[in-house]
Order: structure tokens, then sequence, then C-alpha cells
């Protein structure tokens, strides 16, 4: 059974949100190799809120023709503070993932959150009886390429409007 890879980001402009775009092993490297393209000369790492509204486009069709899939966690402002809404979206992640599927998360690395994470999905996995399958880790989005699709996707998220309906044929939402 091929690994399920998960990679996640987060925004906060219109309530607390996750976002995270799910890809088996093998179409890791070919998605991949679909956004390295996108990376212009000099640039460390495709960031939604840096591109122009032309690069933003064609960051989002490169997306989608992809085939990319993805959750929205929305949490809104329904918790008192965002660390009570990151822990209800890490939860309904961790909730979502196959029983026996052996998946990889991949958070997009702020320092301010690494340790914070890792007791919070300790103790997610193995009460979620995932302990022997789900591995996770953080990294910085200049390093791992596919964090650029949940960045994407947050971004047009947090917008609206024109921007959330592109992505909405590749999304799913869920309300936390």
């Amino acid at each position: 059974m091929s690994t399920r890879h998960i990679y996640i980001d987060e925004t906060k402009e219109r309530g607390y949100v996750l976002v995270a775009s799910a890809h088996l092993g093998p179409d890791v490297d070919a998605v991949r190799k679909e956004l390295r393209r996108l990376v212009l000369r000099g640039q460390q790492r495709i960031h939604m809120a840096k591109e122009s509204g032309s690069r933003r486009k064609a960051i989002i069709d490169t997306v989608i023709a992809a085939g990319v899939t993805a959750t929205v966690y929305d949490a809104g402002r329904r918790y008192g503070d965002d660390h009570a809404a990151r822990a209800a979206c890490l939860r309904a992640i961790v909730d979502d993932i196959e029983p026996g599927q052996p998946t990889l998360l991949v958070l997009e690395q702020d320092d301010t959150l690494v340790r914070w994470d890792r007791r919070q999905l300790v103790e997610l996995v193995h009460a979620s009886g995932h302990r022997d399958t789900v591995r996770y880790q953080h990294q910085r989005a200049k390093s791992e390429l596919l964090l650029t699709i949940p960045d994407a996707i947050a971004w047009c998220w947090a917008r609206g409007g024109e921007w959330r309906e592109r992505v909405s044929p590749v999304t799913t939402v869920k309300h936390i």
C-alpha cells in the first residue's frame, strides 16, 4: 500500500483555516516536477502572497491540472485562540486518515509551533490508533515544494470570491 502524503499549511486571515492536500506516494514526484517549473530564477519558493495576479492564476491552474485534491479545515473564529483552533483542525485531519493507511503528514514549519504541534500530534495519533501508520514532520516551504499547494489553496480560500471559486473543484470543506 502506497504511503499517502498530506501537506498542511494555514491561514489566519479570515478566521483559522488549515488546508491539507493529499497525494499518493507515486504521484508526489510528478506533482513536484510540475510545480518546479513555476519557480522563477532566484526564487526560493512559491508563495501566493508575494506573486502577481497572472502568476497566481498560473499556479492555481497548475495545481488543478495536476489532479490535486485538498481539504479545507475551517475553524473560523469559533475557538478562543489560534492554538485551540489549530488543535481542532489537527484532530480533524488525523480523524480523516483511513485506518491502516501509511501516512506522512508534512506541516509547514513555524518555529513557534513545532514543539506544540509535536505534543498535539503525539496525543492525536496515539488516541486515533494510527500510531504504527502515521508519521509527521515539519519542513520549510523552500525545502518542500509541495507545501506550495496548501499555501495556494489557503490563500484562495482567504481571498474568497473568484479565487475561492477557482479552487472549489479540487477542495472539500469541513467546518470544524
